[in-house]
């Protein structure tokens, strides 16, 4: 039986295992927080780190995210998001005050600044229920990466800790939706306001962008999917990374031209430090070289916070319902 509901309430049947965490509808607000969906995690929930690729110090200072006029800052770790720094600090600040309820502990993959170790020696020492795990990991991706997923391993064992690694925020029909509107906002695509449906598409094919090789492509394939019944156009998958198997910006766009696409568009599904800037200014030279158009990577798209808590909530209700039948 389904543990998460999107009633604000368990079903009078009370078929919800007590303890498991359960989706609501927060009451309706004006701006862009209307309607956001939220999450009821049960007492004594355990720390969500963030895993973000990359270093402190890499990160570069971002704009604070807009945030529901009633919430109220909660007691902020040591290592957590205590300013907006990078992407990371944005969706962090997104996910605590929209979705959980509960302070999110960013836990950086390289550097020594706010490291993954720390954020897990500090998730070591918050109170918890017994049956909860230590901690419940969220990878700042949205697909996987071997890089990035042997680290995030590897430091989670160094640490001793049972810590629960969640899954990659893709892929979902959420990032098809902000790919749809980072391609509307360059001009390449255009959506009705109310429903998102495409009424005209400049671009005549789209080719999301992924860093994180054959896998990546393979799940970005199915955003592709998705976006291309939103977009009426095709889309195509392709990676940032070369190697065997890869399918390169260039080739697929080649692909689409070849297929009759006259006006081709990339859409990086990338949130920032998970990629080298080279790569990205490669793709930019290649838009620009081959006149196709260029969206702007997903960076701190507010559907993110929503992707992250709701990885949050599979890992931890699935190691909850394994503790229950055992």
């Amino acid at each position: 039986m389904p543990a998460v509901t999107p009633d604000s309430e368990a079903p009078p049947d009370n078929t919800i295992p007590e303890g498991l965490p359960t989706r609501r509808r927060r009451s309706r607000r004006g701006g862009r927080h209307r309607g956001a969906e939220s999450f009821v995690l049960p007492p004594g929930a355990p720390p969500l780190i963030l895993a973000v690729p990359g270093s402190l110090e890499a990160a570069s200072p971002v704009a604070a995210p807009e945030l529901p006029s009633d919430s109220v800052t909660g007691i902020v770790p040591p290592v957590g998001p205590g300013v907006v720094t990078g992407e990371a600090g944005a969706l962090a600040l997104l996910t605590e005050h929209v979705h959980t309820g509960q302070p999110v502990t960013i836990g950086y993959l390289e550097g020594s600044a706010a490291s993954l170790g720390q954020a897990l020696a500090y998730a070591a020492t918050v109170e918890r229920a017994p049956e909860m795990p230590p901690a419940v990991v969220v990878p700042m991706v949205t697909a996987p990466d071997p890089r990035i997923d042997r680290t995030l391993r590897e430091t989670v064992q160094a640490s001793g800790m049972a810590a629960v690694i969640a899954e990659p925020l893709g892929p979902h029909p959420l990032i098809a939706q902000a790919l749809h509107e980072r391609l509307a906002e360059a001009g390449l695509a255009r959506a009705d306001r109310i429903r998102l449906m495409t009424t005209v598409t400049v671009a005549g094919g789209v080719v999301i962008v992924v860093p994180g090789g054959p896998a990546a492509v393979q799940d970005a394939e199915v955003g592709a999917v998705l976006l291309a019944s939103r977009l009426a156009v095709p889309v195509a998958a392709a990676s940032l990374e070369d190697g065997p198997g890869s399918i390169s910006p260039a080739e697929a766009a080649a692909r689409l031209r070849a297929s009759g696409a006259t006006h081709v568009a990339f859409a990086p599904q990338v949130i920032g430090p998970e990629v080298d800037p080279a790569q990205m200014a490669a793709l930019s030279k290649l838009a620009a070289d081959t006149g196709a158009g260029l969206a702007a990577p997903l960076g701190a798209h507010p559907v993110l916070a929503h992707l992250i808590a709701l990885r949050y909530v599979e890992a931890l209700e699935r190691v909850l319902r394994e503790a229950e039948g055992q």
